[in-house]
């Protein structure tokens, strides 16, 4: 029994492993895509468009997976989220990425998980809960950005740093709500309905952009927009989230260190973008800042962590579930989809229980 419980943990490891990886993959062609896309379309319709393409995608999903409405409790969070990751952080980071190169915008928005860190402390009213090491870290990695931006603007921050800064603290906390509502949802379902309750935004900015923005029906515009809408929106937090489910947060987290190397390397092989010293030296930098905050949350969570007690990462999301098997890491869920011998892909996508009251 114990063999068997073995073998089926190490296979959902590798599966939330491979799926994290991807999320991690897409959303680091996010500002390389963005960047295309602005080549045919104007930043608003890029904003308005994404929004409605993934809400397609999104309500297919949700009508073939026949997923209930979520609870009514459950909609000021999701309407957080939409306004956060569906319709203020697409508009700004496109905006920024019109006079800022996408090296520039990834490192600034390097410091995401601390910021989402952050809101998920102060939302869960746990201002000391993460211990001074952490805040310390946190602190070290916003100063890190603030001298990198001072530094490329010569002393002071452009334009392109403020839509930035929006952008972040907006998407952070749409992440710490969405990490909120992931306790009580499968995450999948948090970004679609999301991008559901952000419909009727995005279809009014796409009627209002596309008449007033040119367009130019260019390769680079249509792949860029597509990817945007179809990865960037939604497909990147499906494969993500499967990843946290299967993997568990402190696990999976920690392959997200890698993606503004990654979006630097993309930067300079598909825009031919020329990297400052400072770029490479500051994402460095907020890394290793990620990495300390990552450590302590994960030590101060392993000793306050019971037998039976569900996990939780610095933004406040659940990690998986001790069961009595001994097995963590593994939503209840999922646990019991192996058990029952179906699709552990599917388990760890967080398949959505038809029986859920709406």
């Amino acid at each position: 029994m114990k063999d068997n419980d073995s073998a089926i943990h190490s296979e959902s490891v590798a599966i939330g492993g491979l799926l994290a990886a991807a999320g991690v993959l897409c959303f680091s062609f996010t500002f390389p895509a963005t960047a295309w896309a602005l080549q045919g379309f104007g930043p608003w319709a890029i904003t308005g468009l994404r929004g409605v393409l993934a809400a397609v995608l999104a309500g297919a999903c949700l009508a073939i997976r026949r997923v209930p409405l979520p609870r009514r409790a459950e909609w000021p969070g999701l309407l957080v989220v939409a306004v956060g990751c569906v319709v203020i952080f697409p508009l700004l980071s496109t905006l920024a990425l019109r006079t800022a190169s996408t090296a520039h915008a990834a490192v600034v928005i390097g410091v995401l998980p601390l910021a989402t860190a952050a809101f998920g402390a102060l939302r869960g009213g746990a201002l000391r809960g993460p211990g001074r090491a952490f805040w310390l870290a946190a602190l070290a990695g916003a100063a890190v950005v603030a001298a990198f931006t001072l530094q490329q603007g010569a002393g002071r921050p452009g334009p392109a740093d403020l839509y930035l800064l929006g952008a972040l603290v907006t998407c952070a906390a749409g992440y710490a709500e969405g990490g909120r509502l992931a306790r009580r949802m499968p995450g999948w379902q948090v970004i679609a309905w999301a991008v559901l309750a952000a419909l009727p935004v995005t279809a009014l900015t796409c009627a209002l952009a596309l008449p007033a923005e040119p367009v130019r029906w260019t390769f680079h515009g249509i792949a860029g927009l597509a990817y945007v809408a179809a990865v960037s929106q939604f497909g990147g937090f499906v494969v993500w989230y499967g990843g946290l489910a299967a993997l568990g947060v402190p696990r999976a987290s920690q392959l997200q260190l890698a993606q503004p190397l990654l979006t630097l390397v993309w930067s300079v092989l598909i825009l031919g973008e020329r990297l400052s010293p400072a770029a490479p030296v500051a994402a460095v930098a907020v890394i290793g800042c990620i990495a300390v905050t990552q450590r302590t949350e994960g030590a101060r969570t392993s000793r306050n962590r019971g037998p039976g007690r569900r996990r939780k990462s610095a933004a406040g999301t659940p990690g998986g579930t001790e069961t009595l098997s001994g097995r963590a890491d593994i939503p209840g869920h999922a646990v019991a989809a192996e058990q029952a011998r179906s699709h552990g892909a599917s388990a760890a996508l967080g398949a959505a229980p038809q029986s859920r009251r709406a």
